[in-house]
Parts: C-alpha cells; structure tokens; sequence
C-alpha cells in the first residue's frame, strides 16, 4: 500500500499513520501470511518485473465486449497471478482517471488470466489487477481453445460458454487434497462387442492409442453400458482418459455402474448435477489435475477438462436433454465433434436409434459405422406389429375402450409372464397437415416449409409465411387435407378399469421410475421416462402413434422413431416372446422403420430428403426472433453471405399471461408479439453466417437502448 493510501487513511480514522502500520504488521505476523491484494487498484504498487502485463477474459457475457483486456499485474500478485486462475480486476473506468500513470476506478467484475506478457499492445495507461481469487488453474489451453470455437460456432461470447465449462469455485474442494492417479488398467476383452462386425477391431483400435471414429446402432437391449464401460477400459489401458456424455441423470447411472463393474473403484468420477456444488466441483478438480482419467456425467460434462482425451462417447444423441438450454445454447454431439477433431481423439456416437446428423457424419467419411448383422438384429429385436386406421375403424373395441383389440390381446398375454409398458405421448404437440388420401405431409411450394390451418381454404406456411390457397398433394394428386393426429391419449385409470386384477405403475414428469420388477404389471410412462423392467418386459403398446407423427416439426418422424425404438429396446428379444404394438398407420416411413429395426436406413432416406431440399444439417441454419420491427431492423443491417436465404418472419405464437415458468423453450415473454425469421446458407458457409450474425448483434449491443434479438444457431425445431 502506498504512503498516501496511509496518510489518508490515518485522517480519516483520527489514529496516527504509524499506530495503524503496526496494529497491521502485528496482524500479518500472526496470520504469518503474506500480503494480498485487496478487491480494489493500488496507488502506485510497484508492477512484476517480468511479464508485467496480464490478458484478462472479463466475465463480461456481451457481444461487444468478446475480447481480451490487458491488466498490470502487481508485483504482489505476480507469483499467483499465472494463466489459467480466476481474478477479479476493476472494469469501466475511463481515460480520465488516471494516477500514477495506472488507470484507476470502474466496478469489480471476475474474469481469468489467459496469459501473461512482457507488454501490451494498448497504448493507454493500464489498470491493476485488483485480486487473484484462487491460485488454482482452472482454464487450460485446450478448454479455452474449445471455448473459443463453440462462441464461435453458436454466435455467442467467449464468456457465457465458460460459465458453462468452469463450474463456480467452492474454496473448501480446492484445499481437500486430490487422490494420487492409478496406473493404466489392462486392456479389456471385446465382451459384447464382439456382436458388432467391427466391434473388436474399434476396442483394439483404442487400446493401443488408435483414435477411431464411429457412429454405434446398438442392439436393443441392457448391454450397451456395459459395451461403453468397455471402450473406456480400452482407452484407459492405453494411459489416455475418456469422457462419457449420457442425456439424463438415470443413464449416467447405469454408465457409472458398468464403469465400476468393469474398472474397479476410483478410476472415474460421475459429473451430474444430483451431487451437490462442492462435491462436483471437487470431482472436477480431480479431473482437472490428472488424478482421474475416465468421466460420465450429463450435459455440463462436454467441457470436463480431462488430460490426454483419447475417446469422447455421447449417448442417444436425438435427446432433447443434449441441447444446452443457455446462451449460446450448444449441443453435446457437436461440442464433442469439436473436442475429437481439436485433441485428435477417438469419437463414439452411439445409440439405439439413428440420428440424421450422425447418418451425415458416416456419409461424408468423418466416422465409420458399428453395426450389428440383420440376422443378430432379428434375433435382439422384439417382434413388432401395427394397428392402422383401417383396423381402428373396424374395431368396435377400439371405439368403446380406447384400446384396440390388438394391443388388448398382447398385453393380456404379456401379463402372464412379466411386466407390459405402455407409452403415451406427451400433452401439447400441435397437428400439422396431411393429403387426407396418402398422408404425404403438405409443404410449401416455395421453401418446403409445412404447411398449417385449420382447413384446405386457409393454409400458410409456418416457415416463410406465403399462403398456399390452391394446395394439392405431389404424390397422388388429391386435394383434401386432415390433421395427422387422431385418437385419444390413454390414462392410467383407464388402463387399470381395463386390467383391474394388474397393478399399474406411471412414470413421467411428476415421478419418475428407474426400475420396475420383473412381475406382472402395467407401467405407463411419457416418452423419455420408461422405467427399465427386470428381465424386460414381455411386451410393450405404443399409443396415440400419431400425436408424435403430427408433431409440426422437421424432425418429427425421426423422433417418433427415436422414442419408439427407445421404448421397444426394453422389451424381450423376439426368440424370448417379447411383443411390441404400435397404433400408427403401417404405411408411414418411421412405422415401418421400427417394423424391420432400421433406424439407420430411415436416418439416410432422412438425410437424401433434406439434402435435395436444402434442409439441415447439410445446410446451415440459423433463427432470429423478437418483435417484429427488431427483427426487421437486424436483418436490414446483418452482412449476411451472399449465399444466404432468409425464410420468414412468421409470427410466433403468443406466450399466454401467467405461463413464463411452464412456457415452451425459446417462446416470446408472455404477453409480447415476436417474429421468427430463418436464414439458411449451403454447405461450407456456417462459420460465415455466425461471424456475421454475431457482428450485427454485437453491434447491436453496443449502441444500447436497441430491442433485443434472440439469436439460435441450429435450431433444433424449426417447424
């Protein structure tokens, strides 16, 4: 501290300067610890000698202000203040307030270093670094590399994508000292794996310090936690570490049970959000440290800082869960594209179903395929049949019961040996339009867009916005339209008046089941929320099929597949009597799909369609919502490419008064009038419409006062 802080401090308190200096002395002699700097800028301390100049992140989450900031760095500071720490630094005080040469005032705000300099390229005075927070390195290389590229990528700042990386300091975890690190495991057999055609040769490929690439359909059934403890083991052995990322809390607790099965004790950690603030954070430490090298955790768990990545693995990648809900709102899958493509590491994108994303990835060369033989496939999968239309309209029980024959006749007898799921669709999917003759979706001549009304004499486009007054279908000529949901939704009650001898068990958002016995029962559960049943069930009845068919989204087929194969991976193999039913047109792509246990040629039938259309992800896209002349305004002044098309605005539907807590993701304030525009670019052209997106927004920030634009980058419902 400066003799003038002292001279002044000593007026204001009336106590001579001397008697102060030594009631501190004595105090720091007791503590018998060094000097800190206090939380504020010292008048004229004396500056490190070498490297006296700190580039500081500030943890300032604005467009405008996505940049680095170069900070003195006292000489008290200097043996803690290294790259990598948390710091908290004055930011905001003008050209005007200087003393000392040394710029002076403005608010505390946290930041970390990024790196230390022998001198800054700004040619003012420079403020002081106020406070090292801790001396722990918390932001390495490769995470802020990584960081760098997912703001880049999503239009966001550099900030808000390490709130999401770096979880907040618990000063108690940094103290507790980290486990020594084990030594390498021994490399795994193949097991399970050696089901798949190239399963044994993946394991091999990890196990001695190969870095495979692979997109994994897995065989219905329990054993793919066991299949990814497995490739863990085998990257371990290899002295390398991996990181599992699982959508939801119940799957990384199976994860983590095959990793304990396989590994032993103490060789990996579990990052979810179940464990508290210290407790995670401690784990996290010791992955940062090197003391463990294997993690599951769910989404947050896509940043863990593990040392020497060898192998990243996301799990059911179709999973709403995998997209991250706060700005720059990244997904998992693509984070982890990144991470694999940065760190040279193997990449595993598995799951029972198939994604269009991951059928682009085995397309375009940058993985290659883990598949099962059909006759392993037929063998696993359970027998599936169909109820169509045709057969509810001739099913008199169908009519009366809500319950067709059918699937009343499979789950009688499933009964008798097991547990019978049933799977409801979630309340609130909005129908879109179909030819009322072929149930070919009605699109917009114009952009492809779906088309919505209530009938064939008021369509418009949800997309762009044209009306379509004269429709008819491209497949069969016909000119009727009928909403593609139909049917009513089965409740619990109704299932037990039904079955009243069977006890009935729910899951869903209310409770939430991880297990159900292996006994007689009847359990029914929403999408996502299926209980796993010992032994599995004897039979499974998917309901209402058409409430997710008719969802007003590109992707409601492939999530209609995704959920019902999900579902039916739970139920027996076909050679054990396991009996799926799914009350859904026969015809349908996805329905069929599930019928022969092809999600991945549905996936690239998918991928064909959007790719003569032009719809992500082989192209690139991008949403921009607000009020309507906001996003007028933006478009107006956003250097968009050349190449870029703008679909819309079309208004949003508005949020109801009271409804901000339960309102769908992404929706507008309750109450407010938004618009939502979509911009498109062709392949190769994404970096190009994030960096000007983020430019016009940032400019946008910058001159204040402006209304607000939400921005999404890939947005995953598009309509």
């Amino acid at each position: 501290m400066s003799s003038e802080e002292t001279s002044q401090e000593g007026s204001a308190t009336g106590a001579p300067p001397e008697q102060l200096a030594l009631i501190r002395a004595g105090v720091r002699e007791g503590k018998e610890k060094a000097p800190k700097a206090k939380p504020r800028t010292w008048r004229g301390a004396p500056v490190a000698e070498h490297l006296p100049v700190a580039r500081v992140l500030v943890d300032k989450g604005v467009l405008h202000l996505d940049r680095y900031f170069d900070y003195a760095v006292p000489v008290d500071l200097d043996a803690d203040a290294q790259p990598g720490v948390r710091v908290r630094v004055r930011f905001g005080a003008g050209r005007g307030r200087v003393r000392g040469g040394r710029r002076e005032g403005g608010g505390l705000v946290d930041g970390f270093i990024v790196e230390r300099l022998a001198e800054s390229d700004y040619s003012g005075p420079l403020a002081a670094l106020a406070q090292v927070v801790s001396p722990e390195p918390v932001l390495g290389p490769d995470l802020l590399a990584l960081c760098r590229a997912v703001a880049d990528r999503y239009a966001g700042s550099l900030a808000d994508v390490l709130q999401l990386a770096v979880p907040p300091r618990n000063a108690g975890a940094e103290r507790a000292p980290s486990p020594e690190p084990l030594p390498p495991p021994a490399a795994p057999a193949p097991g399970s794996w050696s089901r798949y055609e190239q399963g044994s040769a993946f394991l091999e490929s990890l196990a001695v310090g190969g870095s495979p690439r692979a997109v994994w359909n897995a065989l219905p059934g329990p054993g793919w936690s066991e299949e990814i403890a497995r490739a863990v083991a085998a990257t371990l052995a290899s002295g390398r570490g991996a990181l599992v990322v699982v959508p939801d809390g119940r799957t990384a607790a199976r994860v983590d049970a095959a990793l304990t099965t396989v590994l032993g004790e103490a060789r990996h950690v579990l990052l979810t959000a179940d464990a508290g603030p210290e407790k995670r954070y401690r784990q996290w430490l010791a992955v940062r440290r090197g003391s463990v090298r294997a993690v599951v955790g769910t989404r947050a768990a896509m940043f863990a800082p593990v040392r020497d990545l060898g192998l990243v693995v996301v799990w059911d990648d179709g999973d709403d869960s995998h997209s991250e809900p706060h700005a720059p709102q990244p997904h998992t899958r693509e984070v982890l594209e990144l991470r694999a493509a940065q760190a040279r590491c193997g990449f595993l994108l598995g799951a029972w179903s198939t994604t269009v994303e991951a059928a682009q990835l085995v397309e375009s060369g940058w993985a290659r395929p883990l598949v099962a033989g059909r006759g392993l496939v037929r063998a696993a999968a359970p027998l599936v049949r169909t109820v169509g239309d045709h057969d509810l309209a001739r099913d008199e029980a169908a009519r009366s019961a809500r319950l067709p024959t059918l699937a009343w006749q499979i789950a009688r007898e499933g009964l008798r040996s097991g547990p019978v799921l049933v799977q409801v669709p979630r309340r609130g999917y909005t129908p879109r339009m179909a030819c009322a003759n072929c149930r070919t979706p009605a699109r917009c001549r114009h952009c492809a867009g779906p088309l919505e009304g209530q009938d064939e004499s008021r369509l418009a486009c949800a997309w762009c916005g044209r009306a379509e007054p004269r429709w008819h279908c491209p497949e069969c000529g016909a000119f009727r339209l009928r909403a593609s949901v139909v049917g009513a939704r089965r409740t619990a009650e109704e299932l037990g008046r039904a079955f009243p001898s069977v006890p009935v068990r729910t899951s869903g958002r209310e409770q939430v089941l991880d297990t159900v016995p292996g006994t007689p029962s009847l359990v029914v559960s929403t999408p996502g929320a299926e209980p796993v049943a010992e032994g599995g069930y004897a039979a499974a009845l998917l309901l209402d099929g058409w409430a997710m068919l008719g969802r007003q989204d590109l992707r409601s087929d492939e999530q209609a597949l995704r959920r019902w194969i999900a579902a039916a991976a739970l139920v027996r193999g076909q050679e054990a009597g396991g009996t799926v039913v799914v009350v859904a047109e026969p015809t349908l792509r996805p329905v069929q799909a599930l019928v022969r246990w092809d999600p991945v040629g549905h996936a690239l039938r998918e991928l064909s369609e959007r790719s003569e259309l032009g719809f992500p992800p082989v192209s690139r896209m991008a949403a921009v919502s607000g009020p309507p002349e906001a996003v007028a305004e933006f478009l107006a002044a956003a250097e968009l490419p050349r190449e870029a098309e703008v679909l819309g605005p079309v208004p949003l539907p508005v949020t109801p008064a009271g409804r901000a807590g339960g309102a769908r993701r992404g929706a507008p304030p309750p109450g407010e009038i938004w618009e939502r525009a979509l911009v498109r670019v062709p392949p190769g052209r994404g970096a190009a419409l994030a960096a000007a997106l983020k430019s016009a927004q940032a400019a946008r920030m910058a001159r204040g006062g402006a209304t607000p634009v939400r921005l999404r980058i890939d947005p995953p419902d598009i309509g």
